[in-house]
């Protein structure tokens, strides 16, 4: 039980920040999206280092996907690892809305920092761009996390990683990597976040399928070396 509440904290955590970076610092305030990015890394470095010898810090289905696929969880675990970040998720999201809503902070995205595909072409590149930086995410994860001599290092590392796919995404779809992350926001702010975020489940979990498959490959040759 420990572990899933830790994920409830952690997502928690990883929502509120990160999108509330976007919420305050948006791009039409001026300071691009940087900080926003590193407002996610950031989050996953702090968390890996409170939470991670209690959950392993997934925080994010799409990484818990991998893990499963990885066979370092099973699938009793994996479901609890899901609901666990979607109600952390909807629970970042919702001090975001009383925030907004009640304290009155300017939104500057207008959306809780929901996903959307308009900027990245439509649906398909939506689940294109999703994609890739999910596979990029989550092979890193697999990597970094298989090797105990880079345990120490293993949470500055993802953070970076997710720090680096956010500068490329956000302009495209505001980085997703994470249908938890996505869910959170778009309960809240309904409309066309709502609309789109089936792209935000799908296209993270095909990324990080295929990453998982990848570092299979690579784990084989690397035994058979």
């Amino acid at each position: 039980m420990k572990k899933y509440i830790a994920e409830i904290i952690g997502t928690m955590v990883l929502v509120f920040m990160g999108c509330g970076a976007a919420v305050v610092l948006g791009a039409d305030a001026g300071v691009g999206n940087l900080p926003v990015a590193l407002a996610f890394g950031l989050s996953i470095v702090a968390m890996a280092y409170v939470i991670g010898n209690v959950s392993g810090c997934h925080i994010n289905p799409a990484v818990s996907l991998g893990v499963l696929l990885d066979k370092r969880i099973n699938a009793k675990e994996f479901c609890g690892y899901v609901v666990s970040q979607v109600i952390g998720a909807i629970i970042g999201a919702g001090l975001l809305f009383l925030m907004v809503e009640v304290f009155g902070v300017h939104d500057h995205t207008g959306s809780l920092g929901s996903n959307g595909v308009a900027n990245a072409g439509g649906i398909g590149g939506g689940l294109f761009v999703e994609g890739i930086l999910t596979f990029i995410f989550v092979l890193t994860i697999l990597g970094v996390t298989a090797d105990k001599n880079k345990s120490s290092v293993a949470g500055i590392v993802i953070g970076l990683t997710l720090a680096f796919v956010h500068i490329v995404g956000i302009p495209l779809t505001g980085t997703s990597v994470n249908p938890a992350r996505s869910i959170g926001p778009a309960i809240f702010s309904g409309g066309q976040a709502l609309t789109d975020l089936w792209v935000f489940i799908v296209g993270p979990l095909v990324g990080a399928a295929l990453a998982a498959l990848v570092f299979q490959v690579l784990k084989t040759k690397k035994g058979a070396k």
